[in-house]
């Protein structure tokens, strides 16, 4: 029974521990399904089915109702050598049903179709562009707290090997070899660390507070952000979501093109009407009858001033924009990868200058350890040059994140 209870309060708490760990990929695909906007996508799909179903109505029969009661000034009035004609009431009454059922239209029903489906690819692709978009502030703020936690890990080392002086020091003015107050500055320096610790920690749960909002899941101070490794291929193509939306554009277009050549054709609609009205059909008949008509009929708008001419022009026009807007994107994109290219290549210069001074550093602070001990030089010169090393290999760390955040931003911008 014991037993059973252990494994149970282990399974509950394993979720809690999934939670504690969370990469930049997943970030991404939090961001696409969890912000408010991808809600829309939904919405439309239901908006756009119902469209579809209002357009495919019109293939269905039509069915009207129409009743009307009238008086007349003045009726048809016979000759009174015509006998046996009664006069015409001058009320009369009607009530009609009449079913009108579309037979050709020359497939603008179709076509009609066929734009409405194109406009939803189209505002759904903006969602997801609109999405993709928010993949650079999910970079800059998860490379901020990775930034902020190595930072915490190097003031970390910092105090410990401060306290461990601290001890060496206090041992050495107790046997009179080092000053008296040299401690003294030790510890006013272990002091200014707690306070850099608390700077930190404060700004990382900003940071995590507005990165778990922006992803809509719970994140922690104690969330482990795994750090990635991330290359970058120069010689792929540009595959954003942009692109593919200036398609969806341009066929959205063509289909509106298509629609516009139908409307013009002949449509042809079969009728039938049934009604109950004094008269009926038959005039000279005053009772109350019943009557009905059926037939077919043409509609075709002949000439219309050149509207729908016109109107096909512009959405010309509209593609031509679409096209220099799709050009302007790939300018404006390879500048953008030229310019992040040339980034990742200065940073990855100073990294190999940072080794290069960090090592020299160690060296100094090696020196200058030794020379603490043996009384040569005051805890303020150690403190001096321990916190020379400590920024130097603070500035490594801040181009090593900075590297891997313009890797990142390379590929969003390049859309890998």
């Amino acid at each position: 029974m014991k037993q059973l209870l252990i494994i149970l309060l282990l399974l509950i708490g394993l979720p809690n521990v999934a939670q504690q760990s969370i990469s930049l990929e997943e970030c991404y695909i939090l961001v696409t399904e969890n912000y408010p906007l991808a809600k829309q996508a939904k919405l439309l799909d239901t908006q756009n089915k119902l469209d579809l179903e209002v357009i495919s109505t019109s293939k269905l029969p039509q069915l009207s109702l129409d009743a009307q009661a009238t008086y007349q000034s003045d009726v048809i009035e016979f000759p009174l050598a015509i006998s046996g004609i009664e006069p015409l009431n001058k009320d009369q009454y009607r009530a009609t049903v009449s079913v009108n059922q579309l037979i050709y239209n020359g497939g603008a029903t179709d076509a009609s179709l066929d734009l409405k489906s194109a406009q939803l690819k189209t505002k759904q692709k903006q969602i997801e562009v609109s999405l993709y978009q928010l993949k650079q502030q999910i970079n800059q703020l998860y490379f901020s707290v990775l930034l902020t936690q190595e930072s915490q890990l190097l003031l970390k080392a910092k105090q410990s090997q401060l306290k461990a002086k601290l001890g060496e020091v206090q041992s050495g003015i107790k046997y009179g070899v080092i000053l008296p107050t040299s401690d003294k500055v030790l510890e006013a320096e272990l002091l200014k660390i707690n306070q850099q610790f608390n700077e930190l920690e404060s700004n990382k749960a900003m940071l995590i507070e507005t990165l778990s909002s922006l992803i809509s899941q719970p994140l922690h101070a104690s969330t482990t952000f795994q750090k990635p490794l991330l290359e970058i291929r120069l010689q792929t193509e540009i595959v954003r979501p942009e692109l593919e939306l200036f398609q969806f554009k341009k066929e959205e277009i063509e289909n509106s093109v298509s629609l516009l050549s139908k409307q013009n054709t002949p449509k042809l609609l079969g009728f039938a009407t049934g009604g109950y009205g004094n008269p009926g059909l038959n005039m000279l008949d005053n009772s109350f009858q019943t009557f009905y008509t059926v037939g077919v009929k043409v509609n075709w708008t002949v000439f219309d001033w050149n509207a729908n001419k016109k109107q096909r022009a512009s959405l010309a026009i509209s593609k031509d924009f679409v096209e220099n807007e799709t050009e302007i994107f790939r300018l404006n994109t390879n500048i953008a990868l030229n310019q992040q290219q040339k980034e990742i290549d200065k940073i990855e210069a100073f990294i190999t200058s940072d080794l290069e001074i960090i090592n020299l550093r160690k060296e100094v602070l090696k020196s200058a350890d030794s020379q603490l001990k043996n009384g040569v030089i005051t805890s303020s010169a150690y403190i001096t040059e321990l916190t020379n090393l400590y920024e130097d290999e603070n500035t490594m760390v801040k181009h090593n994140i900075q590297l891997q955040l313009a890797k990142a931003n390379y590929n969003v911008i390049k859309g890998q």
